[in-house]
């Protein structure tokens, strides 16, 4: 299972960490991804870092305010947001690849967590 957390209310132009953490299996053998969902809107996807971490997307809406990264050691992936706005407003969801590289889909995603961005 895949759990995120690190989600919650944070004013205009701050700062927040989600991190993705998983129990029952290593995440250090799968590209993670991070989308989210605000509501009304379709989910959108955010980011993609290999199992190695030698590899990131970032999708052009958020590139140069988030980041991914990850701590196999910790057996967790994280996105870091800076710059925030009140569009970010959305669940932010990690999920799973099957492989070791993006770009292969993702199989497993975890429940979400709320990230509120107060004007």
């Amino acid at each position: 299972q895949l759990v995120e957390s690190g989600g919650g209310l944070v004013q205009s132009g701050g700062t927040l960490r989600v991190s993705c953490a998983a129990s029952g299996f290593t995440l250090a053998n799968h590209a993670i991804g991070w989308f989210r969902q605000a509501p009304g809107k379709e989910r959108e996807g955010l980011s993609c870092i290999s199992s190695s971490g030698d590899s990131t997307n970032i999708a052009d809406s958020v590139r140069g305010r988030f980041t991914t990264s990850r701590d196999n050691a910790k057996n967790t992936v994280y996105l870091q947001m800076n710059s925030l706005k009140p569009e970010d407003t959305a669940v932010y969801y990690c999920a799973a690849s099957l492989y070791p590289h993006c770009g292969q889909g993702f199989d497993y995603w975890g429940p979400g967590t709320q990230v509120t961005v107060s004007s």
